[in-house]
């Protein structure tokens, strides 16, 4: 599908000879963007098995090939951004399976360069973008904290924990890098402490319950940390209920002034312990308008949500 959204309206323009694409935070500025979807559900759709504490991250080291195709997948449904591999691709994670410092870097870089081969071979003509994905501290545990935060850890060891590969990441020029699933305000400090001088902008999204972070924290005080940081162009939540994703975003736009990014899960509900979902689906295309009116610039889904959800994303938004 190739509907018609802010990032297609701040189209590619040619000056002096030279084709000029737009940055994401321009296409932002003009209207509305669209997000990918769920990594995970999309790469278990094509038959891999993710039953591993490196997630899809483990994927990089043995099929890259099927991080592209589900990119790929994506992008043809429509999605104007694609998010990487990397969301639990740390250099602790990766050392547990005997993956050495400089192998593992070279995995982090590749999952920016797997989704830029995914635009290359997607074969339209809208600019695409690359969301270099950096997943809490708690991602690395595999233990479900990271759906609660707190791990009793100072802002300077989470900061001394994310640097490195931030880095990394920045260094495989992403277009953005999206520091996502956060479920404390002390963790969101340290990235946003950590992302500074790497030159490349950033979003930042908590994952909340309610009006609160999964930690317990105001969402009013958490987006805060975010209004006066010049690298972050868009503020917002993402696996999160579908419900929690309106007042969400009118608080981050409020607080902020910023574009505001939210992609929710389905509305089923993960069980760390069974690694399992269950519940149904409560996440529809008829939602995201209400979602935009509230402020949100750039909207997709997460956990759960497919192609078919992405498209009807792109579908709501062109007729916006």
């Amino acid at each position: 599908m190739d509907a018609t959204s802010g990032a297609r309206r701040a189209a590619s323009t040619t000056v002096g000879g030279m084709t000029s694409t737009p940055t994401l935070a321009e296409a932002l500025a003009a209207g509305t963007v669209v997000l990918d979807g769920g990594m995970s559900n999309q790469l278990e759709a094509a038959g891999h098995d993710l039953s591993d504490e490196l997630w899809s991250a483990r994927l990089l080291a043995e099929r890259p090939e099927a991080v592209t195709e589900a990119h790929l997948a994506y992008f043809r449904a429509g999605a104007d951004v694609a998010i990487t591999a990397s969301y639990q691709a740390t250099f602790e994670g990766f050392a547990k399976r005997g993956i050495d410092h400089e192998r593992a870097a070279r995995l982090m870089a590749l999952s920016v360069e797997s989704a830029r081969e995914a635009a290359r071979r997607a074969g339209v003509s809208r600019p695409l973008w690359v969301a270099a994905s950096a997943g809490p501290y708690g991602a690395m545990l595999a233990d479900g904290s990271e759906y609660r935060g707190r791990y009793g850890l100072t802002v300077d060891e989470l900061e001394r924990f994310h640097r490195p590969r931030l880095e990394v990441l920045a260094a495989a020029r992403p277009d953005v890098l999206a520091l996502e699933t956060v479920p404390d305000a002390d963790e969101a400090a340290a990235l946003l402490r950590a992302v500074r001088g790497l030159g490349v902008p950033a979003w930042l999204t908590y994952s909340v319950a309610g009006d609160r972070t999964r930690a317990g924290q105001p969402l009013e005080e958490a987006f805060a940390l975010a209004a006066d940081a010049d690298e972050v162009i868009a503020v917002g939540v993402n696996c999160c209920a579908p419900e929690d994703v309106e007042p969400a975003a009118a608080t981050a736009a409020r607080v902020t002034g910023k574009p505001v990014v939210v992609y929710p899960n389905s509305g089923e509900t993960w069980d760390a312990t069974a690694r399992a979902w269950s519940g149904r689906s409560t996440f529809t295309a008829d939602q995201v308008d209400r979602w935009r009116a509230a402020g949100a610039r750039l909207i997709g889904g997460c956990c759960r949500v497919g192609p078919e959800t992405i498209s009807g994303i792109a579908g709501a938004l062109a007729t916006a």
